[in-house]
């Protein structure tokens, strides 16, 4: 049995559980919750069937296919039995139910199926799914605005990739994902109509996952169920990174979209994560922080850096459900760390510079150790300098430098830089083999997360200096890219508010370009 066929369960189930759904009125939740649990665990034995396949060349493609199908049905069991209880009592259940199974339906198909035509309609199943789960509480004007946005946004996402469909099957004759693997092969450059169709997959990917400045629809849909907002933020808006992985040997010959991918995605992760750091409500944060990890996976994905978006992919998706479905005990145990924790005392710079450079030492030799051992591991090294300033942190020691502090964070660092090696080991065997990159665009991701370094550095130092005073408004307002593009999508396509609807927006201090204020 090959990784695909093993795969095909999961939709499968989640097709029989939404028309058993929709052919019944009562015990809905018992029907969503034996389709979850039934889905895991069909999920589960044949995977672990399928391992012994995986080990084969011939059926690793489905590997990146399978991956995706384990975290899914281990994301519908846990947001399916939190959804029963988060919303008992409520009205319109039986609607919720059907609309989260049809979601899960859609995901489960575009994830193991190999077709692309299959794809692009999963994916605006998807859409159309989320849609009726965003706008839950219909009486909440601000969903009803905020899901218009998101409506336009997809439909603009889809006409880019029926464009790109056209192309690919113009081009290659045909529209599974093998066959143009065989078209792709022995390649060294793509025909016109290819970059273009690589360009318009990467176009589509960055409006499905909420790239600047078409951000708006995911900081602002705050008003959907919980479970909602988990299902969004740690499954369906990673799809577009998905899709791109399994296009990787097409992008990988399209310097535009990889050029496109890179840039957007690591502006989006460096704007993205100012603005969080300004944000008090712990959805909005987690919000932000979804859109910046987007940007972050694109950039790696634009790099040819699959496994590193793969493993990415995964670990953001189980992070995004665990926050979004504990958002009331983070709220908690902030506050007990506001009120008990010791008070941070920011260093000179110099003290934040000296802690990248010793976390890229201890991660090069880190790297220097494993490439000893195992003499095929290959890592990018803008990869490791990614790595090496995000871990800088634990070597900060704004509470205190004793020695002892200092080496716990030296351990930190050693310790998480083994266990980053250890799940790119993993993820290299699953993803294509990264392609060639351009040396402007490593330049380029440098100089942008040097940037970002340097401003948080700058603001812990001097945060009432000029630079925090000057960025601090711009910042919290989103740099005010989302307001231009609102107001372009309401007069495409205007929503059409009562003035009673409309002084409901007006008395909750809500604009439909902004956030809540």
């Amino acid at each position: 049995m090959s990784g695909l066929i093993a795969a095909w369960p999961l939709p499968l189930i989640y097709i029989l559980g939404c028309l058993l759904a929709c052919g019944q009125s009562h015990q809905q939740w018992q029907i969503a919750r034996c389709t979850a649990v039934a889905a895991l665990l069909a999920t589960l034995g044949n995977a672990l069937i399928a391992v012994s396949g995986w080990l084969s060349p011939s059926v690793s493609v489905h590997a990146v296919g399978m991956t995706a199908a384990l975290l899914i049905a281990l994301l519908g069991w846990v947001i399916v039995n939190y959804s029963a209880r988060y919303l008992d009592g409520e009205p319109g259940q039986t609607v919720f139910v059907r609309a989260m199974l049809f979601t899960l339906a859609a995901v489960g198909i575009l994830v193991v199926s190999r077709h692309l035509a299959v794809i692009v309609l999963a994916w605006t199943g998807t859409s159309l799914g989320l849609h009726y789960l965003l706008t839950f509480y219909r009486e909440r004007k601000a969903a009803q605005v905020v899901a218009h946005k998101k409506f336009l946004v997809s439909r603009l996402a889809e006409l880019c990739l029926l464009v790109a469909l056209v192309l690919v099957y113009e081009t290659a004759g045909t529209l599974t994902l093998d066959g143009l693997g065989t078209y792709l092969q022995n390649r060294d450059a793509l025909p016109t109509a290819l970059h273009a169709a690589a360009l318009l997959f990467a176009l589509a990917a960055i409006l499905k996952t909420a790239q600047l400045p078409l951000h708006g629809w995911l900081i602002q849909v705050m008003e959907a169920p919980t479970p909602v907002s988990a299902l969004l933020h740690a499954g369906i808006v990673n799809i577009g990174g998905f899709v791109l992985i399994r296009l990787a040997e097409l992008i990988s010959l399209a310097p535009a979209a990889q050029w496109v991918l890179v840039v957007v995605g690591s502006l989006t992760a460096v704007l993205a994560g100012l603005v969080m750091l300004t944000r008090i409500s712990i959805k909005v944060r987690l919000a932000w922080s979804t859109c910046a990890q987007m940007g972050f996976m694109l950039m790696e994905i634009g790099l040819g850096l699959y496994e590193l978006a793969l493993l990415h992919l995964v670990a953001h998706s189980l992070y995004k459900a665990h926050a979004f479905l504990s958002a009331g005990e983070t709220v908690r145990l902030a506050r007990r760390n506001d009120l008990l924790g010791p008070q941070r005392s920011a260093r000179s710079p110099l003290w934040y510079l000296g802690a990248a450079g010793l976390s890229g030492a201890l991660v090069a030799a880190s790297a220097a150790a494993w490439g000893a051992l195992l003499p095929g591991l290959v890592v990018s090294p803008v990869a490791l300098f990614i790595v090496a300033l995000g871990l800088a942190s634990l070597l900060w020691l704004e509470r205190g430098n004793s020695p002892g502090l200092l080496l716990r964070g030296v351990v930190q660092v050693l310790a998480l830089t083994q266990l980053y090696f250890l799940w790119h080991l993993l993820f290299s065997g699953l993803t294509p083999a990264p392609g060639p990159t351009s040396a402007p665009l490593l330049v380029w991701v440098v100089l942008v997360f040097t940037l970002l370094y340097g401003c948080q550095v700058w603001l812990r130092c001097f945060p009432q200096g000029r630079f925090a005073r000057a960025l601090f408004p711009w910042a919290y307002c989103g740099f005010y890219l989302d307001e231009s593009f609102t107001r372009l999508t309401f007069r495409i396509w205007p929503l059409k508010l009562t003035p009673g609807q409309a002084q409901t927006l007006a008395n909750r201090n809500l604009t439909p370009a902004g956030e809540q204020i």
